[in-house]
């Protein structure tokens, strides 16, 4: 049995992270991605998280890239933008995240493509939306993050703003980018039309917080990051991280007073409140001297047995070995013909009777012959459109 999306074509002329995490996603559940590079290859090729290179080979092109089928291509010749136009025309779906205008320059915008291609699922991710004062702006995850208020939730109070450590904006977009590529397919079942579907960095952050600003919206009182540390700008104690003897071990909403008696702290007894506001900062240090006094598994064997949401506070070689990650085999491996062994984070989802696949990402240009034969070319125009610059050279 195939994935889920067997016999789903997508045509992926995406880079860096919001896009190309998204055609993963698809990916790995049985599309058949073509990806459209510039004879350069995706700009992540060419950069790498903390300038991580494994055999010359980029980790993160390698993170977001498995399963695809690449293709370089000269877009601004007449004859890669033929291709081009073939392999679209095949497709059920395109994803793009240029800035607005890069593919109607191009020749390849939803208003052009439509005419020709009436069933095709035009999806674009941009950063902060089609048009409006940012739209010729560059979009990226930290800018997302800063425009829309989110910087301010992290950290303590009086800290300076602080950014997420993951890429946020981009991989929320990316499960926007799959949603919505997911339900204009299932509307197509029923007019047998295609239509253009737009996400952006912008709104896709905003709905991350959408419990937050509507907060905010509904109040007028902006979150207030608390000096203790606590797990959340608008909750109270005891949700929060604190020290243990030899580690941390985060807390979440659970009963004061019996978080307090199993810690050995007095002063709480009989309070059952989960979301102590006032004075939530005091109530949260005068808990910490009870946490120190053990090691955060001696508290996690305590807080199990009387049903307390508690987890360890773990680093990645901890979370590795963490018996629940090792039992989802969340964590997955490839071979790959220059990175030899690489490790990754495998597909999330699991489905019974359509089991999504971990295949290693594509070299550059490695598919195009198979690609353009495909399309009808011959072994000679392959030939041809390879010597003329129009498709680059594979990579070895």
């Amino acid at each position: 049995m195939g994935g889920a999306l067997e016999g789903l074509r997508v045509a992926d002329f995406s880079q860096l992270v919001q896009g190309p995490n998204a055609t993963q996603m698809l990916a790995d559940m049985g599309a058949d991605i073509i990806k459209v590079e510039p004879l350069h290859g995706d700009w992540q090729r060419n950069w790498s998280i903390r300038d991580t290179y494994i055999n010359g080979e980029s980790l993160s092109f390698l993170a977001f890239n498995r399963a695809k089928r690449s293709i370089t291509l000269n877009l601004k010749d007449p004859r890669g933008k033929e291709v081009a136009d073939k392999i679209i025309k095949s497709s059920d779906v395109l994803v793009e995240n240029f800035r607005p205008g890069v593919m109607d320059r191009l020749g390849l915008g939803y208003e052009t493509l439509v005419k020709i291609h009436p069933r095709l699922i035009y999806c674009a991710s941009c950063g902060w939306g089609l048009d409006g004062p940012y739209a010729k702006r560059p979009g990226q995850d930290l800018l997302a993050q800063a425009v829309t208020g989110t910087l301010m939730l992290n950290g303590k109070a009086g800290d300076p703003p602080s950014p997420v450590g993951i890429g946020v904006a981009d991989l929320t977009a990316s499960l926007h980018i799959v949603t919505g590529i997911l339900a204009a397919l299932h509307e197509r079942e029923r007019s047998g039309r295609g239509q253009r579907v737009d996400i952006n960095l912008l709104n896709s952050m905003l709905s991350l917080a959408t419990q937050e600003v509507t907060l905010y919206l509904n109040t007028g009182e902006p979150p207030q990051r608390s000096t203790a540390g606590l797990g959340h700008p608008c909750v109270g104690a005891p949700m929060g991280v604190y020290k243990t003897l030899d580690g941390f071990i985060v807390v979440a909403m659970m009963p004061i007073g019996k978080v307090a008696e199993l810690v050995g702290i007095l002063g709480f007894e009989g309070n059952d409140s989960r979301n102590v506001l006032e004075n939530r900062d005091e109530v949260k240090r005068k808990l910490e001297p009870g946490f120190a006094r053990k090691t955060t598994q001696e508290l996690m064997n305590i807080f199990m047995e009387a049903d307390i949401w508690a987890a360890p506070v773990n680093t990645f070689p901890e979370m590795e070995r963490d018996p629940q990650v090792q039992h989802n085999q969340i964590l997955v491996g490839f071979d790959h013909p220059k990175a030899k062994q690489f490790r990754t984070v495998g597909p999330p989802i699991r489905f019974s009777r359509t089991p999504s696949t971990v295949k290693r990402p594509p070299l550059l240009g490695e598919h195009a012959d198979q690609v353009l034969k495909e399309l009808g070319y011959s072994n000679d125009e392959v030939r041809s459109l390879c010597q003329a610059g129009v498709i680059g050279k594979r990579q070895d």
